[in-house]
């Protein structure tokens, strides 16, 4: 007789329900999950083909619009160019007929004076007082095409993004999310250690200050000269400032407008400036007077909704330093302190160099060097937040000087 003994006993109807729990719970389990793969397989790939398809007929709508842009303003060269050919046909015309007359009295008045006959030499009425009146010269002022910048992150916004992405996994009925953010593709360009891929000799002694055109030009500040600057070293143009000052102990700013053209600030006059980079012709947006004689504009930037951010600093002992939004020649907003009163900015000075700029949320960023931050603050001045470096940075503190 097989005796058994209890811990044994025990043993056996222990394996017996891993068994059963392994049969009847665990591995159908699996299974399932494991059934599940290939319909979770099969929906990535059906939705990633109607994601390529949706971005296939945005793209093709985007090229209908730009091929529908670019007929029409070939449709407007031809009808300019038909228009002038008119108005240089109608005095070509003119001028051939005039000149057949003047070469039918030449050989007139050659007659008369091989001519003995007095009727004639009588007869004869001079053109000449009508021949003096000369044509006027026309001027075609011939069109050009200006081409605009390209931003990449506004066609981005505009063409459309992948939604967020959520990653599930369930761990004995709890579950474990992972939230992604909106794919986009400066995410990945941002991860990418920086590197040099153009350097362009400039005769800008010093270098203050360097916008871009678009992708091979930009235009750059030095001294009391603006010049436009080709990835090639090739000096395209070059605009003298109105007042010829050089700026005194704050670095000169420019920022380019929707249409191309320059601004700038000039610090003597306490002037913010437009060139026209076409005529290189320079005129005045803003002058500061009255009360407002004792703010020094310093640096501007160019917003997406054309209107213009001018950093200025005050030149009593407080030097305080503020922001303001200008619409054309109108002052709509003036951002200087947060909600307690406090100043966003550091004081200006040779040791504050300051620096604005619009991101994409439309946020004012403003990089102050003298509070070795980053200050960024909303569309209506309100602060949200002020960044001043990793906080387990070892390679020291923040100095933002651009």
């Amino acid at each position: 007789m097989l005796l058994w003994r209890p811990c044994t006993v025990k043993l056996v109807i222990y394996n017996f329900k891993e068994l059963q729990e392994l049969e009847k719970s665990i591995y159908p389990k699996y299974k399932e999950i494991a059934s599940n793969i290939p319909v979770q397989k099969a929906d990535l790939s059906k939705n990633s083909q109607e994601l390529t398809t949706a971005i296939n007929k945005q793209g093709k709508v985007w090229h209908i619009e730009i091929d529908t842009i670019i007929t029409n303003l070939k449709s407007d060269v031809e009808e300019i160019e038909s228009k002038y050919l008119v108005v240089l046909n109608k005095q070509e015309d003119q001028i051939t007929r005039t000149i057949s007359e003047i070469t039918q009295t030449i050989a007139d008045i050659k007659k008369l004076l091989n001519s003995n006959d007095v009727s004639l030499v009588s007869e004869y009425k001079s053109k000449n007082a009508e021949f003096r009146r000369l044509p006027p010269t026309l001027k075609v002022p011939l069109p050009n095409f200006r081409s605009r910048e390209i931003h990449t992150d506004q066609l981005t916004e505009l063409f459309g993004s992948l939604s967020a992405v959520s990653f599930t996994s369930e761990k004995q009925g709890c579950s474990v999310s992972t939230q992604g953010t909106d794919y986009k593709p400066q995410d990945r360009l941002l991860r990418n250690k920086p590197r040099v891929t153009t350097t362009v000799n400039t005769s800008c002694r010093p270098l203050y200050d360097v916008t871009c055109l678009n992708d091979t030009e930009m235009w750059m500040c030095g001294n009391d000269m603006l010049n436009l600057y080709n990835t090639c070293d090739n000096q395209m143009k070059s605009i003298q400032t109105k007042s010829g000052s050089k700026p005194k102990d704050i670095a000169k700013d420019i920022a380019i407008t929707k249409s191309g053209d320059i601004v700038y600030p000039d610090e003597d006059d306490r002037t913010v400036n437009i060139a026209n980079t076409c005529s290189a012709q320079i005129q005045t947006m803003i002058r500061l007077r009255g009360w407002m004689w004792r703010w020094i504009p310093v640096n501007v930037c160019s917003t997406n909704s054309g209107d213009l951010l001018v950093v200025m600093n005050s030149d009593d002992n407080d030097k305080q330093t503020k922001v303001v939004r200008y619409s054309g020649l109108t002052e709509k907003q003036s951002i200087q302190f947060n909600d307690k009163g406090q100043p966003l900015y550091s004081p200006g000075g040779i040791f504050s160099t300051k620096y604005i700029s619009e991101n994409r949320n439309l946020d004012i960023c403003v990089s102050d060097r003298g509070a070795r931050a980053v200050v960024v603050v909303n569309q209506a001045g309100k602060l949200r937040f002020s960044y001043t470096g990793p906080v387990s940075s070892t390679k020291g503190k923040l100095y933002p000087s651009g």
